[in-house]
């Protein structure tokens, strides 16, 4: 799921890669509107919000938002530094490190977030944190699946959806239809899943306030054990027949 890429990527590789980490991200969203009220999966309302408040003279808060964009794209840039570091060095794991930092984040969030200071600067350094955190997932599920998977945002899943279900009209040819369908199913996979994971996020909210974050924390560290058990009962496997 993780650390195959090329030509030993498959589909099912990424619909696994999709479910987990849309999944996650919906949990983080829905925990970062309801307790600071900040969307932190995407950076695209913020330009509006940025230029607005530029507009009403309201510089601080301006600022604000842009220091939202800039650690979403910070997050984006740590994550691919650490993968282009490691990959030279342990190839094979170099997509933990930055899943690593991203556990950390949600983890102190969840545990420390309201305890950062005043509220609204206590809110600040949520949004901020989250912002990384979802900086460093999409960069590191973009740069694993080759862009084919993106799980923090979705208006431009929902644009190539669109434009998908619209070729099925025009599609007639068995491998043209085959390639087509699997690309509305990874799509519908992502949104469907980014939608449940938003949903079981907002009842454990009410429960436990940030303290969801830690779910979504623990999803990632299944993930990473998942990944490895499974790649070392391949490689077992594959001893195993060689003998």
């Amino acid at each position: 799921m993780f650390r195959h890429k090329g030509k030993n990527r498959t589909y099912i590789h990424n619909l696994r890669l999709a479910s987990i980490l849309s999944f996650i991200a919906g949990m983080v969203n829905i925990s970062g509107v309801l307790s600071v009220k900040t969307l932190t999966t995407n950076v695209t309302g913020h330009f509006a919000f940025f230029a607005e408040e530029v507009l009403n003279k309201n510089y601080t808060t301006a600022w604000t938002f842009l220091l939202f964009i800039l650690f979403f794209l910070l997050g984006a840039f740590v994550s691919n530094i650490l993968i282009e570091i490691f990959s030279r060095i342990k190839p094979r794991i170099s997509h933990a490190f930055p899943m690593l930092i991203e556990i950390a984040i949600l983890t102190f969030v969840g545990f420390w977030g309201y305890k950062a200071g005043a509220p609204n600067f206590s809110g600040q350094i949520i949004a901020c944190s989250l912002f990384f955190a979802m900086g460093i997932q999409n960069s590191l599920v973009t740069q694993i699946s080759h862009s084919t998977v993106r799980t923090t945002h979705l208006t431009g899943l929902f644009t190539d959806l669109g434009i998908e279900l619209s070729q099925l009209f025009f599609y007639r040819q068995p491998l043209e239809l085959q390639k087509l369908s699997r690309s509305i199913y990874l799509r519908l996979f992502i949104i469907s899943f980014f939608f449940i994971g938003c949903v079981l996020g907002g009842f454990l909210f009410a429960l436990f306030e940030l303290k969801t974050l830690l779910f979504a924390a623990s999803w990632l560290v299944v993930a990473l054990f998942y990944d490895t058990i499974r790649y070392r009962f391949y490689i077992y496997k594959r001893k195993l027949i060689s003998r």
